[in-house]
């Protein structure tokens, strides 16, 4: 698994939405995109921040940024998180877990103490151009947007 780093080219993807609707990545060309991918919805921690992308949307938009969540669960099963949630912005299904690869947020991790394999929870911001513009790995669910805002340069406030 390698991990992304600033001034790539993002991967190319294309993904179904919770209705099953093809969503790619040059849909946002000439945008600036952040994707997070998550390990399972309808979790606390996914919940959590997925709603806390929801409640600073308008802002991040305001600043020029979309969002989208890539998860390896069903569109069916994304469908009913966003209905559950309201979610506001696009979560896509990666069941086949090809893109978290691409991305390098799939592989080992470690799990209360123990060595896994699966999703690592990781945010890529991809700029205008279609170049990685931050990639971190690793990150907490709880104060996330806080932390990428911040990281971005985006004042939530």
């Amino acid at each position: 698994m390698s991990r992304l780093e600033p001034g790539q080219p993002a991967p190319d993807w294309t993904l179904p939405d919770a209705d099953g609707s093809q969503v790619s990545l040059g849909d946002f060309a000439g945008r600036k995109l952040i994707i997070y991918f998550y390990p399972a919805a309808m979790t606390p921690g996914c919940t959590k921040q997925a709603c806390d992308f929801r409640d600073n949307l308008a802002v991040l938009q305001g600043q020029g940024y979309s969002v989208v969540g890539i998860s390896p669960d069903s569109p069916a099963k994304l469908a009913k998180f966003t209905d559950k949630e309201s979610l506001t912005f696009p979560v896509l299904a990666d069941e086949d877990k090809a893109v978290m690869n691409a991305y390098g947020a799939f592989g080992e991790k470690k799990l209360y103490g123990k060595t896994v394999t699966g999703v690592i929870r990781s945010t890529i911001v991809v700029d205008e151009e279609g170049r990685v513009e931050l990639a971190k790995y690793n990150v907490k669910a709880t104060g996330h947007v806080a932390m990428l805002a911040k990281a971005l340069g985006v004042s939530l406030a």
